[in-house]
């Protein structure tokens, strides 16, 4: 019997886990498909979707290209492959390596790369780091100790990346790091134009005379934080106009992740109240500004006009559209290029699309 307080995409993963565990699932054995699941326990597709995904992020689970899901191989080994038809000296899988699944953004980067990797004849495997540089190093790890063939890496948000990816591009192992890239390693990288973007944005703003515009960002510690920032800069250079950086909010890492972000905008926003405008980095902030600028009684966008990048599900406030689709393109046709053999690190640079709201 279902424990009827879990969530639905729990309860089917406890049964899932129960057979395993009673032996009535061994290692290679096909676990029943979404929609096998899903009219079983009378639930939607995304639900079932959801429990398969979470206990292949447990590796429990794997997901063959055109076969199906089945039961992995104890910890640390590889399911049996040869009884699923797999071809020796090649796994068949790509492990993804993400910081977070929070935010829609992150959604649609797991549904294009596994529609892009699934059509290259691979299958994905996923694991959250959870913005642990820690976990990201062990998970990096666990992949290689599988044999995974591949390797896409959201690198967590810090200042330095993993001693474990330096060594990958010093290995040529094949990977592809997708949304932020090494400054000063060659490496394979798929990253949005964050530059330009924010530059568009700024100018939009200054074209509808907004004079005190800020800039609220995670502190810069990271190529995508950094590339926005040049943005932001570059937009001013331009235009000759002199930049005022007591008007940009940076916030610790730490802060944000402990929930202080919201305390620390409206501490800004109260001391500079001059402020008519602000280019938030992403929409977590931009949501926590919307907040505030509610909470102190500014009007969005008549007092206090907001840009941020993705689309912020929020009311007349503009954003920077990355294409998301293209970059996962991309980067499945860089890693598919190195796990054929061919290697000459390339920084492949997608444009995005500024979305007027206001």
């Amino acid at each position: 019997m279902l424990l009827k307080t879990l969530p639905l995409y729990k309860q089917i993963q406890q049964d899932i886990k129960r057979l395993i565990a009673h032996g009535k699932l061994r290692e290679g054995d096909r676990v029943p498909s979404e929609k096998e699941l899903s009219e079983k326990y009378r639930v939607s597709q995304i639900t079932s979707k959801n429990a398969l995904i979470g206990l292949m992020e447990e590796g429990m689970l794997v997901r063959i290209q055109g076969k199906g899901t089945f039961v992995a191989g104890r910890p640390g080994q590889s399911p049996s492959y040869d009884k699923l038809g797999e071809a020796p000296g090649r796994s068949g899988r790509i492990g993804l390596v993400l910081p977070t699944m929070k935010t829609k953004v992150d959604q649609r980067f797991l549904d294009c790369l596994e529609k892009y990797v699934s059509e290259a004849g691979f299958e994905l495997m996923l694991r959250i780091t959870r913005e642990s540089q820690e976990e990201e190093a062990g998970v990096i790890a666990s992949f290689l100790k599988q044999g995974v063939d591949g390797l896409i890496i959201f690198p967590v948000e810090n200042e330095t990346y993993n001693d474990s990816i330096l060594r990958l591009s010093l290995d040529r192992y094949p990977f592809v790091l997708i949304d932020r890239f090494l400054k000063e390693i060659k490496t394979y990288s798929v990253s949005s134009d964050n530059v330009n973007g924010t530059k568009e944005a700024v100018a939009y703003l200054m074209d509808k005379n907004h004079e005190h515009i800020a800039f609220i960002s995670p502190e810069i510690t990271n190529s995508v934080t950094d590339e926005r920032a040049q943005g932001f800069e570059l937009a001013y250079l331009e235009r000759k106009r002199s930049i005022d950086k007591n008007l940009w909010c940076l916030l610790p890492l730490d802060g944000i992740v402990s929930g202080k972000a919201e305390d620390a905008i409206e501490r800004f926003l109260r001391e500079f109240p001059q402020v008519t405008a602000a280019i938030t980095v992403n929409t977590e902030l931009c949501q926590t500004a919307y907040r505030v600028a509610s909470r102190l009684g500014r009007r969005v966008p008549e007092q206090l006009e907001l840009i941020t990048f993705d689309p912020p599900d929020l009311p007349r406030v503009s954003y920077i559209r990355q294409n998301e689709d293209e970059m996962c393109r991309q980067t499945v046709e860089l890693l598919m290029e190195q796990i054929e053999g061919h290697y000459e690190t390339q920084r492949m640079i997608v444009p995005v699309t500024l979305v007027k709201q206001a």
